[in-house]
């Protein structure tokens, strides 16, 4: 009779091929493959408790081989989280919980959305970068109240994105100890043998990384994967990686070490032959009744974890009262009273600002009452404004910092910020130049799938970045953002929007926030000061109303452009055109509002508008409608001052004028026909 670990072992690879045989539709190999990995980390090692799987010092793990889905909801079931046996039985249908990729605040137990392959890697280092934080924040000799690993389960895929290098890279510079990946290295990928296309040597990039590197000859070999998780343990300045060199759907006679395992089911005659290596002799969908027993023991051995964890956080209170309160605050999820107590409002007596200087004082004035800020750039903080004064910078065996130097990485920072916002604990942002978001866009569809508050400071928002030329001006992504479901985008027209779009930005948990920032300076906006509060959060509002009667036309923009439409309307009224200035920061916040506070913005009786953005001009026909126009870009930007660019592509008090006067003379037309 196979031992109690064994029998594990096979009923989550059994359990893997039922799910996807009866789905029709799954990735058996690697499951089949890495069960032992799981088995021996899961039993052997992982610190978690299945009745309270939030549980804030729990170990973490992600898959970021996400394809093996089937493993993890297996590895939940038997491990005794909510799992039950009729959701594998609904495996990639729809409305189960057991979806084709783990999916995050969907399935109990999943720690992040995973499916893009290498961003649970870098995810996995933001959650073991904030444990670090969060222990030389809170902890204290013989109070140790954060004190948990970080478990990543990658493949090769993983390993050839470029994400997995950036992220490892920075992991290995910072010295994160309590990070651990385990590597299913089987020599496979979905279209045929791996040195096809790879041919790398991981341990001597991972060294060179500043790693410890481990190897396991044989996958199956439980004893010596748990020596290995063991010893990667005993590394404390520095991450571990773990070869585990394993078969792809071990078992399977005739696919075993293939391709053909890796992304399709096995077959009813193929699964069978499987079971029977295996020695498996039970229906689908069952297991043996010593497994099944065991999920009671893991929730017994949770329970207690958690309850001995509790203990100490209340001796930690007692003998810490102030830093215990602050603790509580933060696994709580909660923001502190007062968290936005020093953030002020600018009046048009106060000079001109560029809003990325805005975003720089806010973030400031938010870290004198928030000890749970924690972000940086991926080198450009001088140019972001991103850095945070005399908090000092995260470094490798010293982690109270508060700055972090992402490097140029900027796909593995939003990876990382991810990872940080999963985790909890921090309000995490990160910084480039807008126009390099789109290295980061991936991680930022990732934010928004999952639902997560990390705050993207983009700065350099248009073609008025000027002389750098336009591989720097972004034209094209304000528009992509704006598409992206899940997402909010804000675009700031002066300090006072910036500000308060901050205040929006830290005070929601829903969703990830784009904050689209200027270079250069902007004026104070007539009448943001009393109106912004309630205005930003409503996505657009009435900045400045039509003199004396219905506005003939309204002027909409978003930006340093709302400062353009401010100065036009002055012209339009010394010629007889009454005009009202609508500031709209946000679609998305915007379209949140109710029928009757749009139409009060943008009523459906005047069909006069005109919207200027120094971007592409996708989307603002919904605003604009046919009678309207769009002053924005239709091609890509130049080299030259900001000034020049701004003159050469329309973007001009003079042109505005122009513009408007022609929208509302060709509605009087139409009105006449």
């Amino acid at each position: 009779m196979q031992s109690l670990d064994n029998q594990i072992v096979q009923s989550l690879r059994v359990l893997s091929i039922d799910m996807i045989e009866k789905s029709k539709s799954g990735h058996p190999g690697l499951p089949m493959g890495a069960a032992p990995t799981v088995a021996a980390l899961w039993g052997k090692h992982m610190k978690f408790n299945p009745a309270h799987p939030n549980w804030f010092d729990r170990d973490r793990f992600v898959l970021s081989a996400g394809h093996g889905s089937a493993l993890l909801y297996s590895l939940l079931h038997i491990f005794g989280f909510d799992m039950p046996m009729d959701e594998l039985k609904h495996f990639r249908q729809m409305g189960s919980k057991t979806p084709g990729h783990p999916e995050y605040k969907h399935t109990i137990g999943v720690e992040a959305t995973t499916g893009p392959l290498g961003q649970g890697i870098a995810m996995g280092v933001g959650m073991a970068l904030t444990e670090a934080h969060l222990a030389a924040m809170y902890n204290r000799p013989n109070h140790e109240i954060i004190d948990h690993y970080t478990y990543i389960l990658c493949g090769d895929g993983c390993l050839m994105e470029g994400i997995s290098y950036e992220a490892a890279s920075l992991a290995g510079h910072l010295g994160l100890g309590k990070l651990i990946l385990l590597y299913d290295s089987n020599n496979i990928s979905l279209d045929g043998d791996l040195n096809k296309a790879f041919s790398e040597d991981i341990e001597g990039r991972f060294h060179s990384c500043g790693w410890h590197t481990l190897v396991v000859e044989n996958g199956n070999d439980l004893e010596a994967i748990n020596q290995a998780i063991d010893l990667a343990k005993t590394e404390k300045n520095k991450p571990t990686i773990i070869e585990v060199k394993t078969v792809i759907g071990y078992g399977s006679p005739n696919k075993a070490g293939k391709s053909s395992a890796h992304g399709s089911p096995l077959g009813v005659e193929e699964a069978k032959l499987a079971k029977q290596h295996y020695d498996w002799g039970l229906p689908p969908f069952t297991l043996p009744k010593e497994v099944t027993a065991q999920q009671a023991v893991f929730r017994k051995k949770g329970s207690d974890l958690e309850a001995k964890w509790l203990n100490r956080l209340e001796s930690y209170q007692v003998a810490f009262p102030e830093l215990g309160e602050e603790i509580q605050t933060i696994i709580d999820g909660k923001l502190p009273i007062g968290w936005d107590q020093s953030l002020r409002l600018y009046t048009e007596n106060d000079k001109a600002m560029a809003t990325r200087d805005a975003s720089g004082i806010a973030l400031n004035q938010i870290n004198k009452n928030l000890p749970t800020i924690f972000g940086g750039s991926a080198d450009l903080a001088s140019s972001n404004k991103t850095t945070l004064k005399n908090t000092g910078d995260v470094k490798a065996g010293s982690y109270e910092g508060k700055n972090i130097w992402f490097g140029v990485r900027e796909f593995a920072m939003g990876g990382i910020l991810n990872g940080m916002a999963l985790h909890g604990g921090v309000q995490p942002y990160g910084g480039t130049f807008f126009v390099f978001s789109d290295y980061l866009r991936s991680a930022i569809r990732s934010s928004a799938l999952m639902g997560i508050p990390v705050t993207y400071v983009m700065t350099h928002d248009s073609i008025a970045v000027g002389e750098d030329g336009p591989t720097h001006e972004p034209i094209e992504q304000l528009a992509a953002f704006r598409s992206m479901p899940g997402l909010t985008v804000i675009r700031p027209a002066d300090a006072n929007e910036t500000v308060e779009a901050y205040r929006y930005a830290i005070s929601q948990k829903e969703q990830p926030i784009v904050l689209v920032l200027s270079r250069q300076n902007l004026p104070i906006l007539p009448g943001s000061h009393d109106k912004v509060k309630d205005g930003l959060t409503k996505g657009a509002y009435v900045l400045l109303e039509a003199e004396g009667k219905n506005a003939d036309i309204i002027l909409i923009g978003t930006g340093s452009e709302v400062s353009l439409l401010v100065e036009a309307q002055k012209v339009l009224a010394k010629q007889g055109i009454s005009a009202s200035v609508v500031s709209m920061p946000s679609w998305e916040l915007f379209e949140k509002q109710s029928d009757e506070y749009k139409e009060s913005v943008l009523p459906a009786n005047n069909n006069c508008r005109l919207a200027c953005e120094m971007g592409a001009t996708f989307g603002w026909h919904k605003y604009v409608g046919r009678e309207g126009r769009i002053i924005g870009m239709e091609s890509f930007g130049a080299s030259g001052s900001g000034d020049q660019l701004m003159k050469h592509f329309g973007f001009t008090v003079e042109n505005i004028v122009e513009q408007a006067i022609t929208v509302v003379n060709d509605n009087v037309v139409l009105k006449t026909n």
